[in-house]
Parts: structure tokens; sequence; C-alpha cells
């Protein structure tokens, strides 16, 4: 195992005690035909569990809310819910699998706000939540020109109250995480979704209480966390997605330096947030100029709190790229425990990897032969 030992040990933090340091990726899968797991989806997170995953992290999870989500830029139309006496039935036969196993799982509450196709989802009629009712500049769009044309049309921006029934749907949700078993509760905070285009200058332009600064615009996320925190219990572990990069723009920043960065995420961390997903495409990737430190160590250095870093670990090419150039497996742990023990994070998601191979961190640390890449296995539940 050599240099990737650290990889291997054990993680506790609160009422998390991790077999080693892997974290399962939130991957959307779309296999939850009317928003309920398939048998499929049981079978495919459990299989993680068996073979040594330390935690996964579920792909995104709809919150208690009409518009949570529908159809985005990666297809789809089958993501599951967390609300609902089938799919919460579906879900902790999931979790007791898991746990059985000796795994442990985490929903991805998410809400796909202003990323989601008008029209589509559960409950079409219902309006796509937009903090400004704006899908942001589309000069740098990641996206196909037939979803642009479709989300790009301005739409009402959030009423007050409307802002108000969004915190009380994740909040419901998370309470049901909870009475279902899970293990914690985490935020998608990043990559354009709603709570992100909260965060993100350019589709936050709201002049009240919910928009203006970086404080201001960070409220959102800070009064979800706050609901989240009032109806699950203490030492339930919240987890917050935070990215840089969006669907809208790979090259976006929320935050221009390590101060704005740390005004954004303070008061998340007073809100309750006990663990940092740093969401880059490639997780040694500078953030700030000056320093070669990715997003996670800085997230790290600036909060205190536990940081995940993911992007293009067992892989030879980052995600949007795997898509259009030759990709292959490739064994870059070295590399990532020698980030994990200079401190700049305490856990490493791998998603691609271990989408082609369930068995990969046992093979990574036995030295068994892992599966190729394949553009294929993005469609199955292997």
């Amino acid at each position: 195992m050599g240099q990737a030992e650290i990889l291997y040990t054990p993680f506790t933090m609160g009422s998390l005690h991790l077999r080693n340091r892997f974290v399962m990726a939130p991957m959307t899968r779309n296999f939850s035909p009317g928003g309920i797991p398939s048998d499929g989806v049981a079978g495919y997170y459990r299989r993680r569990a068996e073979a040594d995953v330390g935690l996964i992290i579920t792909e995104g999870v709809g919150v208690d809310h009409p518009a949570a989500v529908g159809r985005e830029t990666m297809g789809g139309g089958a993501s599951p819910v967390l609300h609902g006496d089938e799919a919460l039935a579906r879900w902790r036969t999931i979790v007791d699998g898991v746990h059985a196993a000796g795994g442990l799982i985490i929903p991805q509450l998410w809400h796909q706000g202003v990323i989601r196709v008008p029209g589509t989802g559960y409950h079409p009629d219902a309006p796509s939540a937009r903090p400004s009712g704006i899908w942001g500049p589309t000069d740098k769009a990641m996206v196909s020109p037939d979803y642009l044309e479709q989300v790009r049309v301005p739409t009402a921006p959030l009423t007050d109250s409307e802002i108000g029934d969004l915190i009380a749907a994740f909040a419901r949700s998370a309470a049901n995480a909870k009475a279902v078993g899970f293990d914690g509760a985490a935020l998608h905070g990043a990559h354009g979704y709603l709570i992100d285009s909260f965060l993100w200058r350019h589709t936050n332009v709201r002049e009240d209480r919910w928009g203006g600064g970086i404080a201001e615009r960070a409220r959102f996320a800070v009064e979800l966390v706050r609901a989240i925190r009032a109806v699950t219990a203490p030492d339930f572990p919240v987890i917050f997605r935070f990215s840089q990069w969006k669907l809208q723009d790979y090259d976006a920043r929320n935050a221009e330096t390590p101060a704005e960065l740390e005004a954004m995420l303070a008061p998340l961390v007073e809100a309750g947030v006990d663990i940092f997903d740093a969401s880059t495409r490639i997780l040694t990737a500078p953030a700030f100029e000056g320093s070669d430190m990715g997003l996670a160590g800085w997230i790290r250095k600036l909060t205190g709190k536990p940081t995940i870093a993911v992007g293009g670990v067992g892989l030879s090419k980052d995600l949007q790229s795997s898509f259009a150039q030759p990709t292959v497996m490739t064994d870059n742990l070295a590399l990532v425990a020698d980030r994990m023990a200079r401190g700049e994070f305490d856990l490493i998601a791998v998603g691609r990897a271990l989408l082609m191979d369930a068995q990969w961190v046992a093979k990574m640390r036995d030295g068994g032969a892992v599966n190729p890449f394949r553009l294929d296995a993005y469609a199955t539940l292997d």
C-alpha cells in the first residue's frame, strides 16, 4: 500500500466513524421512476459498502418541493426523492442494506433551482425556483443549445414567502433522512443549482435581505442549515457541497480571494455545517493565485472544519474531457495521499472510478486489477 496507507486509516467526526478516508461521490443515476429508488439502486449502493467504501453520499435526492427535480443538463427525469411513504420505505431498505455491509450512507439533498427545465419533472406545472428569475450568463455555458433555449427565458423571482417554503422543504427532507436511518445529510450547494444560485452574484441580483454582498447571498444557505439543525439533532452530521464552477460557467467564482471565501463560509460554520465537500474537476488545481493549494485545502484552513476533496481520482481525464477523449484508469493515490498528509483535506471522494468498479477501493488496497473505463457504465447500475 505504501504512500497510500493514510487513505485507509479511520476517520471520526462526531457521530460519524469511517473505516477509511474514501467517500463515494454523489453521481446522478436516474434509476428511480416516479422518484422511488429501484431495486437496482439498493444493490448498487450495497455493493460499494461491501467493498469497503468508508462513506457513501447518494446521488442528488429531490427535497419535498414540487420544482425540486426535473430534466436538467444531465438529462434523465427519474431522480429519487426523499418524501412520500413509498420513497421513504425504499430508502429505509437501502440504508439498512448499507449498514448491514458495514458502511455509512448520507443523502445529498438536492433542488435543481435554475438548472431545471421548466415544465419537466414530477410536477411539470410548478414554476422553477430562481432567486432573481434568471438562469445566468450564457456566453460560457457548457450545455447544449437546445437546453439553453429552454432555460434562458426569465421567470418571476422568488418571493420571500416562496423562499420560506423552500427552506421548510429542505428541513422536512432532512427530518425524513434522520427518520429512515441515514447517517447525516448533505446539502448540494454547488454547480449552479438552487443553493449555489443564491451564492453566485450572476444568478442572485436581489436587493433585499437574500441578496447583495457576500454575507447576504449566503443567507439562504445559512437559514437552510439552521432549519435542518432545528429538526434533526445536534450530533446529526451536516455536509455542505461547495464549488466555484457552475454549469453556466466552468470558470465562475463565488469567491475571488481567500478573504471572500472565508466571508461566505464562516456563517455556514456558525449555522452548523460539520464537513465541507469541495467540488473541483481536478483536485490539485490551485484555488487562488500565489499558492498550489486546492479548494478543499483553503476551506479547511479558513473554516477549521474537515473537508472532502474530489476531482479526477483514479482516472486520466476530468469528467467533461472523459466524454470526448480517450480515458484510462490510473493509480494516482500517492498524489492524493501526499496532499492529505500535508493537511489539505481529511477525506477523498471518488466518483467515476467507483462507477466503473464497485470493488475499486478494496482493489486499490489489495493490488487487484480494476475494471477499465467505459462510457456505457454511466447507463448502468453495475
